[in-house]
């Protein structure tokens, strides 16, 4: 007789699952629909695998026929399976070709280091901190004089009158290839306005080397993060495979004595990303 093992759900039931006869697993529970708890247990078995390392980034995972043999279940649940994997971003479907271990080689930002004062202060980008010697490009980039959204007059703490404007900087960050960040910087126009941060290029150092320059020196940063799933235009600005959420990120840029010289608003792709804080007790 075939030995049994147990599978623990979520809902901490356990179901029993039997070696099938070509491998796979043959699952039967008295809690819920045995089709949804077939699929979990290869999805389960299927991420278990690209964790060991079985399927390394790039490669094929076995496709809908494969696993209907191998677990002996129905084709409707084989590809649940796989769309599970999918909906996590782990896996990305093409189109006549099958489904692939997503590639992840993660952004490590390091949010505290890379905005340190020696950095952006000596010259350097704020995002060398971040890619080491890997290809970045700013695309989509385009500055402008704008009425600011609501939300940022009160950060800036400008008046409601009409001629009261911002810089805003919007551009999209491509690494190797792959898009994995939007943002758009709001500065105050009567700091801003007609200085090399009207520019595309704003210089070495960035608008923050240019803001001290004028005696606006960022001293402290404040950075809100929340996670969502993105709107259809950001899903397809950042390239995202379904089921991929979105980072938001809203860094404020404070002076010494407290102004308000920056609003910096980010989407980021989530799976592209390891989030660092590094700093003493």
């Amino acid at each position: 007789m075939a030995s049994l093992l147990i599978y623990f759900s979520r809902d901490a039931k356990a179901d029993w699952v039997a070696p099938g006869a070509l491998g796979g697993r043959i699952v039967s529970s008295s809690a819920g629909p045995v089709s949804e708890r077939k699929y979990r247990v290869i999805a389960s078995d299927l991420r278990a695998a690209i964790a060991r390392g079985e399927y390394p980034a790039k490669s094929r995972l076995p496709g809908e026929n494969d696993l209907m043999q191998q677990y002996q279940v129905a084709r409707m649940t084989a590809r649940q399976a796989l769309a599970q994997l999918i909906n996590e971003g782990l896996a990305v479907a093409r189109k006549g070709s099958g489904v692939y271990v997503r590639e992840f080689r993660p952004v490590v930002r390091a949010g505290v280091g890379r905005l340190a004062g020696r950095g952006w202060g000596s010259g350097r980008s704020i995002w060398s901190a971040d890619i080491d010697d890997r290809e970045l490009l700013v695309d989509q980039l385009e500055v402008r004089r704008a009425e600011p959204p609501e939300h940022v007059r009160l950060l800036l703490d400008l008046s409601d009158e009409p001629e009261v404007k911002v810089i805003a900087r919007s551009r999209r960050y491509v690494l190797d290839g792959k898009p994995v960040l939007l943002a758009v910087s709001y500065l105050p126009a009567k700091i801003a306005a007609g200085t090399m941060m009207e520019y595309q290029d704003a210089g070495p150092g960035g608008i923050y080397a240019r803001l001290r320059e004028l005696g606006h020196a960022p001293a402290r940063f404040r950075e809100d993060l929340r996670s969502r799933m993105p709107e259809p235009e950001e899903a397809e600005r950042l390239e995202l495979p379904p089921g991929t959420p979105v980072m938001d990120i809203v860094r404020t840029a404070y002076t010494a004595d407290g102004q308000v010289v920056e609003v910096n608003e980010m989407t980021a792709d989530a799976s592209s990303y390891v989030f660092r804080y590094d700093f003493d007790a």
